[in-house]
């Protein structure tokens, strides 16, 4: 029956997704030489420019295959193997006191069209973005970059307003970083803001060979020279997959039906039972990042209720804590993921070096939190989730669920908050609010409604949460009506064109305890005025002077020191305080591969490259997969 379900689903929506002689769009292309991935609809699909906003997707291969910068960290690895120096001969060299880094180029590297690659590229990118706020990353080169110069044409040497020990993450990628700019080609145009970069020229292996211009896919080739890449000339023989096809493969159910006639190889995400009708009926051609339940790859992204602060009521932390007791996250794992969700109540994502380094020693402190209500005070931390939530799933996977506590926690999470409606209402009364019949109202006497933003289709989990947690929500007297954003998702984020979302402004290295990935970006000196676009990732606007001693405390010691887990840890417990956003769980994406024409993909067991076909770290896969015999 669901396969039936999926089969009419994607033939209801084939007109409207796909441009016309679908079919023929990659014609032309041998099939076993093409990776095919779900990619995402741009709505301006001539917009190449990765350093300015334009309706472009940045994630349709543009970032993954063409840009470059000084350093990856696989957020899937650990240790001194999760670091690759790319344009970067070698890792940063601060001075004493971080105010000074230095870079080493590494040699030989061309743009696409044949201009050798130097530290004047480097120099043009943070001077040009810092004339020109607006710019991708103007914000952070203005606030730490005094100035920039070109020491010979492989040394670059960045003077810095202040200490800052973690300056090199701007140009450290993770899912992206400061990519470098063509001198040659920006420095020709008026206005770098409105270029549209059409064609691009790459700095990596691949670069463009054809897109529609309906924005539905977008067709990157390898380079003829891709030796004179930093990735390049790490390979011992060129890679296998020639073409790499960015599709939109539909919505979660057209996906499934695509990857099982094997013409979608990779896919970002789809919704659990269609995960689930995978396993049974395509098992002998798909590989998951788990062998089994829960399948999903576990990505170190925290998907959360984002309040924006500069909306009123959600400045106010009452308000905030008292939403969060109203969510049964029982309820909201089980109608997600169908129970396959590792649940978080830190502001980090539960997963990689997180485990240890934050979740096990803070289990004390959680179980003991007490929060004002107003009303008195309480304990609202719940260490037996997991249980509850293994006992719902236990009867549709039987053994393959554990019985161990450890094991549990580990699969569903540590905890989370105990639903408190009483706690609730006694906090929005503590915030001045009042009831009428089954309608809260706002301190000015009017109704208390909210609009939950979501993207939709495109990550089914999190819309299925952000329509439960709008249900209940209003069945405690909030009424929570929820806005589908599609593709304008991110900009209306970024702008901060929203109420509540059901989004992350949590990301991390992964496999490191730093959390300076995205606590950077939460300096109060990247705050934007309402209607201004905010630069990554502090998408709630949240402004705190102990958040900015914590951030300014961090850039003063060592990457690897072990002062860094001491000021995570300080971060954390503010953020169970204040709850600037209410922490879900970690990304779980199901996530399967085909394996009819490629083989080798990362997986739990050798996790040697992201695997999320919209990460930048996406390359290292696609240039180690082999052709199918």
């Amino acid at each position: 029956m669901l396969l039936k379900k999926l089969a009419a689903a994607a033939l209801a929506i084939a007109a409207s997704v796909m441009p016309v002689a679908a079919q023929d769009f990659i014609a032309g292309i041998p099939r076993e030489e093409a990776l095919i991935i779900q990619g995402p609809a741009a709505q301006n699909a001539e917009w190449f420019n990765l350093w300015a906003p334009g309706g472009g997707a940045s994630n349709n291969g543009l970032q993954q295959l063409t840009a470059d910068t000084f350093w990856f960290i696989n957020p899937d690895g650990t240790g001194d193997a999760a670091w690759t120096n790319a344009l970067a001969a070698d890792k940063p060299l601060y001075n004493d006191d971080f105010t000074e880094m230095t870079v080493k180029l590494k040699q030989g590297i061309y743009w696409s069209d044949g201009v050798e690659f130097t530290a004047d590229d480097v120099v043009y990118t943070v001077e040009t973005q810092i004339a020109h706020p607006g710019m991708g990353w103007s914000a952070p080169f203005t606030v730490n970059v005094e100035s920039v110069e070109a020491q010979d044409r492989d040394t670059v040497v960045f003077h810095l307003k202040a200490p800052n020990s973690r300056f090199h993450t701007l140009f450290t990628v993770r899912w992206n970083a400061a990519w470098i700019m063509p001198k040659h080609v920006f420095e020709k145009v008026d206005d770098p803001l409105t270029y549209n970069n059409n064609p691009p020229v790459s700095l990596s292996a691949y670069q463009l060979h054809s897109y529609d211009t309906a924005g539905n896919w977008v067709i990157w080739k390898l380079r003829d020279d891709w030796q004179r890449t930093s990735i390049g000339m790490e390979l011992s023989e060129a890679p296998e997959v020639k073409y790499v096809v960015y599709r939109n493969a539909g919505n979660p159910d057209a996906r499934v039906i695509e990857q099982m006639n094997h013409n979608l190889d990779v896919i970002n995400d789809i919704a659990p039972e269609g995960m689930f009708t995978i396993a049974r009926d395509a098992g002998e051609t798909t590989k998951y990042w788990f062998p089994g339940f829960p399948f999903a790859h576990p990505d170190p992204t925290l998907p959360s209720v984002l309040f924006n602060h500069q909306r009123e009521p959600f400045a106010d932390k009452d308000v905030r804590w008292a939403l969060a007791l109203m969510i049964d996250i029982r309820s909201v794992s089980m109608g997600s993921y169908r129970g396959a969700a590792n649940l978080a109540a830190l502001s980090t994502p539960p997963t990689g070096t997180a485990i240890t380094d934050y979740y096990v020693p803070m289990q004390d402190w959680l179980a003991n939190f007490e929060l004002d209500t107003g009303n008195g005070t309480i304990k609202p931390y719940d260490s037996t989730v997991s249980e509850q939530i293994a006992a719902l799933v236990r009867p549709q996977w039987g053994d393959s669920i554990p019985e161990d506590t450890e094991q549990l926690q580990r699969m569903f999470g540590f905890g989370w908050w105990k639903q408190d409606p009483a706690a609730a209402a006694a906090l929005l009364q503590k915030a001045g609010f009042t009831k009428n019949g089954n309608q809260w109202l706002k301190p000015d006497g009017t109704p208390f409604t909210i609009k939950l933003m979501v993207e939709g289709d495109n990550i089914p989990t999190l819309a299925r949460a952000g329509t439960i947690i709008a249900q209940q929500w209003s069945m405690e007297g909030i009424q929570t009506t929820v806005d589908v954003a599609g593709p304008t998702n991110g900009q209306r984020l970024g702008g901060g064109d929203y109420d509540v979302a059901i989004y992350w402004t949590v990301e991390t290295w992964g496999g490191h305890p730093d959390l300076s990935f995205f606590l950077e970006s939460y300096h109060s000196d990247f705050i934007k005025q309402p209607g201004e676009t905010q630069p990554p990732r502090n998408l709630t606007r949240w402004e705190d002077e102990r958040l900015d001693a914590i951030i300014e405390d961090n850039r003063t010691v060592n990457f690897d020191s072990p002062e860094v887990v001491e000021l995570g840890m300080e971060y954390l417990k503010l953020a169970v305080e204040e709850m600037p956003f209410i922490p879900l769980m970690a990304y779980n994406k199901f996530a399967p591969f085909d394996t009819t024409y490629w083989t080798g993909y990362p997986s739990a067991a050798d996790p040697y490259s992201a695997s999320g076909p919209f990460w930048s770290n996406l390359r290292y896969m696609v240039v180690a997969l082999k052709a199918a015999q």
